[in-house]
């Protein structure tokens, strides 16, 4: 498949017409329906926008820099066309009346959405299984998960169906599904990219942020999607860099610091392996590896799932069968209305969610629990800031153990939720990291993942962009 520059340059010199490119998209999105990667398609909505562009193109407009780009969008993202439905029963039917901000952006860039990714239901999930419409199947092995809990989103570039798409990531549900996808996913740092019309799941962790099949294209998406934004009180005015000038550089002079606590009890040896060998890569290419330290990081899962959950709880407390979302039929009174349309809507991994964060937000329990895990967050974050001071970028696996079988959430939650240990120190610290394929001698995917300083996304693009080349050069996929 075109990257994305070569595809907006054909469309913009009318090599290839828009319309065409993305019926093309729209064709491969039907062929490969059995994977369930999308929630629903949008074909007359796209081909309008397409056909909108060459109409301009044929007039002597100039377009944006995306322009013909199909991208697919995950369904926690609203777009003022179709459902938004997050993955559950609550939302099937509601309608949007507005796009977010980066669907505004995305279309003034050229871009042409197709269709909405499937995902864990309200994005509660490492593996996708818990979408009220079905799991997405993944394209390497159908009897491994894609990841969760962009799991549609990863799914839609990995088969091929589009070049890019995005996803969110509160935990890690982003990079997990790209590690076990094979392909490129990147969690900017919370702030860098409004949340504007992203359904919150928890908003001081959330992150909107690009899918792709390379570097290059995930920096490229960034560029367009960065920025700040006065309807999102948490966006950040920070300058927007070319994320794409740093992709050519060498690795000579670069630091790439691994934690000691990455490597030791939980991860797998095959995982290890091959991760050691892609930063054996880098270090040929003139990278330096040194080792450091992230103590905290034993505590990032706890933390993360008293503060996700916490959030959850008075985030999700909106859907209540009044405003809007699934209502019961002739409930007796207001507190029926309330618990059926709510016990009707919500899948059980989400009502676990909202039952651990109300618990932990009560009474009696808010200093035990939610304050103990704000105080374990400000000492990871204050222990990557310690690391950084030596090392340009952080390396370790993206994830512990190679993707799990299907079923294996059902059969023992808990060992799922530390698939997360990798991950979530990320979000609570706010930093942006990368994830990218890297070869596996068991024949699974295997994801690496870079983390990079706060705001430092075109360093990070360009050292991971040095990454990939090195492991080109040893046979990745």
């Amino acid at each position: 498949m075109s990257t994305l520059s070569e595809i907006a340059r054909k469309v913009q010199k009318g090599e290839i017409s828009a319309e065409k490119t993305v019926q093309e998209s729209l064709d491969r999105v039907a062929a490969a329906q059995g994977l369930n990667a999308y929630i629903s398609v949008l074909p007359e909505y796209a081909l309008e926008k397409a056909r909108d562009l060459d109409r301009r193109i044929a007039s002597g407009e100039t377009v944006g820099p995306l322009a013909g780009v199909p991208i697919a969008i995950k369904d926690n993202i609203v777009v003022a066309a179709g459902k938004t439905t997050c993955g559950s029963h609550i939302l099937e039917n509601f309608e949007s009346p507005y796009d977010a901000t980066v669907i505004g952006r995305l279309l003034a860039a050229g871009a042409v959405p197709v269709g909405k990714t499937n995902l864990d239901e309200f994005a509660m999930g490492s593996t996708s299984e818990t979408s009220a419409f079905g799991a997405p199947v993944n394209p390497i092995d159908a009897g491994i998960t894609p990841g969760g809990s962009s799991g549609g989103s990863a799914v839609a570039v990995a088969s091929g169906t589009v070049p890019v798409s995005l996803g969110s990531d509160t935990g890690g549900s982003i990079r997990q599904p790209a590690a076990c996808c094979g392909i490129v996913g990147m969690k900017p740092t919370y702030g860098r990219v409004s949340r504007y019309g992203l359904v919150a799941y928890a908003s001081s962790l959330d992150q909107i942020g690009p899918f792709a099949r390379n570097v290059a294209d995930a920096a490229l998406l960034l560029n367009t999607l960065a920025g700040f934004d006065a309807r999102d009180n948490t966006s950040s005015t920070q300058v927007i860099p070319d994320f794409t000038s740093a992709l050519g550089g060498s690795l000579k002079g670069k630091t790439i610091g691994i934690p000691k606590e990455a490597f030791g009890e939980g991860l797998d040896a095959g995982v290890e392996a091959s991760v050691r060998a892609a930063l054996a890569a880098c270090e040929r290419e003139g990278a330096k590896i040194v080792e450091i330290h992230l103590p905290a990081l034993k505590f990032a899962v706890a933390a993360y799932y008293v503060i996700a959950t916490a959030e959850a709880s008075a985030n999700l407390s909106r859907y209540d069968g009044v405003r809007y979302t699934h209502r019961t039929s002739n409930p007796k009174n207001l507190m029926e209305l309330y618990s059926k349309s709510r016990s009707e809507g919500f899948g059980a991994e989400v009502k676990k969610r909202i039952l651990l964060g109300t618990y932990v937000l009560s009474s009696g329990f808010y200093d035990a629990y939610y304050m103990q895990a704000q105080k374990a967050r400000r000492v990871l974050t204050a222990d990557f800031e310690k690391a950084f001071a030596q090392c340009d970028v952080i390396a370790m696996p993206t994830m512990p153990a190679p993707p799990p079988k299907v079923g294996d959430i059902f059969k023992d939650p808990m060992a799922i939720y530390l698939q997360d240990i990798y991950t979530v120190g990320v979000n609570l610290a706010g930093l942006p990291a990368i994830s990218l394929p890297v070869a596996s001698t068991e024949g699974m995917p295997v994801g690496l993942q870079l983390i990079g300083r706060a705001f430092g996304e075109t360093e990070l693009f360009g050292i991971a962009a040095g990454a990939e080349r090195s492991a080109a050069g040893m046979g990745a996929g």
